[in-house]
């Protein structure tokens, strides 16, 4: 079994930056991925980045890639997710999610979720 409990979000400006983290408790390891989503009101969730436990494989989305970076502290089984340059297409619940699988495909199949943390970009 796997928790996962997201912290980090809130309210920033166009431009600004947050950074999200992720803390993991529970059965992780090898073939073990933590992944980040989104989801605004009345959109599909969304995949927006991915790294494997290993920290050697990592998957971005294309509408974040270059203003996001997803990290991990393995010490203290956290995954981080900074965003910076955020407009309010940005603004969703972000959602913590992890599986056990393969980096070939990082994008889907996740069986663990977090609560969701709200990140909300002003104009």
């Amino acid at each position: 079994q796997v928790t996962l409990v997201e912290s980090g979000g809130g309210l920033v400006q166009t431009g600004g930056s947050l950074r999200l983290s992720c803390a993991a408790s529970g059965r992780t390891g090898t073939y073990f991925i933590i992944a980040w989503f989104r989801q605004a009101p009345g959109i599909e969730r969304e995949f927006v980045a991915a790294i494997t436990w290993s920290g050697a494989d990592r998957e971005y989305a294309d509408s974040v890639k270059g203003r996001v970076t997803i990290s991990r502290d393995s010490a203290k089984t956290t995954v981080y997710l900074q965003m910076n340059r955020l407009n309010p297409e940005d603004t969703a619940v972000y959602y913590c999610a992890a599986k056990y699988g393969s980096p070939f495909y990082m994008r889907t199949g996740y069986e663990y979720w977090g609560q969701g943390t709200q990140v909300t970009v002003s104009s």
